[in-house]
């Protein structure tokens, strides 16, 4: 009888910060409901969960390659639709009668959004976070050089790029939405230039550490 192939081994690093990215996923739409004062810029919160996608998936292409990354973006879409079709299913059951009023009105509010703003979140998703990887594995030249300047480059384009898709495919049609689009695209652009990179660097920091240590 043929023996099945072993498992293959996946690194603590890749392990640990795929588990990271699938719960940035979920949590990132929740977040969104809520807008957030940065100076004289209003965005929806769920940017900063988003940051962090993007932080994680330009950290596993330094350590693990682009493929590696490119897979981990597209698996992510398996928590995201899920977590859509899962909250689709709580809202059509009925509540308990136990359930106060206004925490069920508040569960439906923040929970019940639009076809569009769904279908705009998953398609910026996927569209900007496969363009962070490959603008920051394209700048790559080797031996984690010019780490900094490669994440502010592809998380900026990138960010500019999904708040393009998200709000157009949510909002358009429904009210103007040029002054929302510059402010997001400014604030998502600023936070890609000085917080993610930051991110990113303390992230491969973290999944070396924990390479070396197995290793060792």
């Amino acid at each position: 009888m043929t023996q099945p192939p072993p498992p293959r081994a996946i690194s603590p690093s890749l392990f640990a910060l795929s588990i990271f990215y699938g719960g940035m996923v979920c949590i990132a739409g929740v977040l969104g409901n809520k807008q957030v004062a940065l100076g004289p810029l209003a965005v929806e919160a769920g940017i900063f969960a988003f940051l962090l996608l993007v932080a994680t998936s330009s950290a596993v292409a330094e350590l693990h390659g682009r493929e590696t990354a490119n897979k981990l973006v597209l698996f992510g879409f398996v928590p995201l639709i899920m977590s859509v079709l899962l909250s689709l299913v709580v809202l059509a059951l009925p509540a308990a009668t136990a359930m106060q009023p206004e925490r069920l009105a508040a569960f439906d509010m923040i929970m019940g959004s639009t076809p569009r703003i769904w279908l705009g979140g998953i398609t910026a998703y996927g569209c900007s976070t496969l363009l962070n990887v490959a603008i920051f594995s394209r700048l790559s030249t080797g031996a984690g050089k010019l780490l900094y300047v490669r994440s502010a480059i592809a998380s900026m384009a990138s960010q500019v790029i999904d708040t393009l898709i998200f709000i157009t495919i949510s909002f358009y049609g429904v009210f103007p939405i040029g002054e929302l689009l510059l402010g997001q695209m400014l604030a998502k652009v600023l936070l890609s230039a000085i917080f993610v990179p930051l991110v990113i660097l303390l992230l491969v920091r973290i999944g070396r550490q924990l390479d070396s240590t197995e290793a060792a």
